[in-house]
């Protein structure tokens, strides 16, 4: 590889997964697009590639239990864990959701790695089948070292210990992911870069990122042209006609740009046309140019315009919501604390409606933050995260919140530990992919919501309105 050299000297642990298929009321499958490349004829009978080298067998990503893939594919990563270069997989919620796996588990694989036996529940026959020749011999001196590292109290720096020889974590963290950067850092001790090398979706792959290597916050992506047909609806240089293009509006073609009419630092929502079939489709993604390679454009992704949270005037998107919370979080350092996870609904049950944000915080170490602890001023600084939120959302929510009164003051509420998984478990469970889950920044299924507000351990209010300046 041309920014990583000896890739094809080692193995990488990649967690990839299927989901079930599905019919459709006329009988036709369905099912994602990522569970249709690991099932087809490219991906299972692919040529031998020392540079995709993955230390799963191909059963255990199969598998339609995710719990059961998760095991295996992590058992076998730790089994080859000196020859492994490279840890990922498509999304870094997913790969977080892997540690924590390997939290509550570590010691069950310690037990196969050292009797070569694999935990008996692990039922699916093809997973058994394909796990066995890794576990042909006990060993338990490997079984020592990673009990000696995973009995650590603080997991800080895990994943170098446990994958010395690891070059990197390849994963989407970009947009809403890049909410998983600082655990990702915390848990890699800082020394793997994050990689993220392309942009992509179900209808069409976009583009890929020419600097790998590149901080999270700089990446860029370079369109393909021979991917479809890409037009652009112009947003203006601050993304402030956001807004005024409804989702659902049939956009003419004197609103649409060509790719090689976007201007540098201004704001696009992506339009394409592809060879399936997808005729001028609005991907819902607002993109910014951020420079060009020799005359191609290059954009960095903002945010799904469909993210929004609103009350009365105000519009909340995706990106400014992070942005808030990016800067409050810092309050929690000093303590120790983290916010491991987010979302939000607009609260308009009761007058004047208030945003509501679910956070998941704990300690480094993965002890869950003591509410009740003398170290942690808890009411204090929950109330200075609310009021730091506020005060770094635009104009008009501040100018409702502060002269009209129209929105209530913001709202935390602190969830248990796990939440989070659960929130995760039931969205596939309606049908969604762990393959391809992000966790919704903005929550509107009730049954989402009764599920958060059911592990909620304490609530708390902006203690002042934010700033406002007529």
């Amino acid at each position: 590889m041309q920014y990583v050299p000896g890739l094809d000297e080692g193995k990488a642990m990649f967690l990839y997964f299927v989901k079930a298929e599905m019919s459709t009321p006329c009988g036709l499958p369905a099912r994602t697009v990522l569970t249709s490349y690991y099932k087809s004829s490219h991906f299972k009978y692919r040529g031998l590639d020392p540079f995709n080298n993955g230390t799963s067998p191909d059963q255990t990503i199969f598998c339609n239990d995710s719990n059961q893939s998760m095991y295996c594919q992590l058992l076998s990563g730790l089994v080859h864990r000196h020859q492994v270069l490279r840890l990922g997989a498509v999304f870094a919620s997913a790969f977080l959701r892997a540690i924590s796996f390997l939290e509550r588990n570590w010691v069950n694989f310690c037990n196969d790695i050292r009797t070569g036996q694999l935990d008996p529940s692990i039922t699916d026959s093809e997973c058994r089948l394909s796990m066995a020749p890794l576990l042909s011999l006990p060993n338990p001196s490997l079984a020592d070292e990673i009990k000696e590292i995973c009995s650590q109290t603080s997991w800080k720096g895990i994943l170098c210990q446990l994958w010395p020889k690891a070059k990197y974590i390849e994963a989407v963290v970009t947009g809403s992911m890049a909410q998983y950067i600082p655990a990702l850092e915390y848990y890699s001790d800082g020394k793997l870069p994050l990689v993220c090398t392309m942009y992509a979706s179900s209808e069409c792959y976009f583009g890929v990122n020419l600097e790998p290597l590149c901080d999270p916050a700089d990446v860029a992506f370079t369109l393909l042209p021979n991917m479809g047909y890409f037009e652009f609806i112009p947003l203006g240089e601050n993304g402030t006609r956001l807004m005024d293009i409804d989702e659902d509006e049939e956009v003419r073609n004197d609103k649409l740009v060509d790719l090689v009419q976007v201007r540098l630092g201004c704001y696009y929502e992506l339009v394409v046309t592809t060879f399936a079939g997808l005729y001028r489709y609005r991907i819902g993604d607002v993109l910014q140019v951020t420079g060009f390679h020799n005359e191609a454009p290059q954009f960095r992704f903002i945010c799904r315009r469909n993210v929004v949270l609103s009350i009365d005037n105000d519009k909340t998107n995706e990106e400014d919501l992070h942005k808030s919370i990016s800067v409050a979080k810092k309050l929690l350092e000093p303590f120790n604390a983290l916010l491991v996870e987010y979302t939000s609904y607009a609260d308009t049950s009761h007058l004047p409606g208030h945003y509501v944000l679910y956070w998941e915080i704990i300690h480094h170490g993965s002890s869950v933050v003591d509410l009740d602890s003398s170290t942690l001023d808890v009411d204090k600084v929950l109330q200075e995260c609310c009021i730091a939120v506020e005060e770094e959302l635009d104009y008009i929510y501040r100018r409702c919140r502060a002269h009209d009164k129209s929105v209530g003051p913001l709202e935390i509420r602190v969830v248990e530990p796990g939440t989070f998984e659960e929130l995760m478990d039931y969205f596939i469970s309606q049908g969604g992919s762990i393959n391809q889950y992000k966790t919704p920044r903005c929550i509107k299924s009730k049954k989402a919501l009764k599920l958060l507000d059911s592990n909620v351990k304490a609530c708390f209010f902006s203690p002042r309105d934010p700033k406002w300046i007529p």
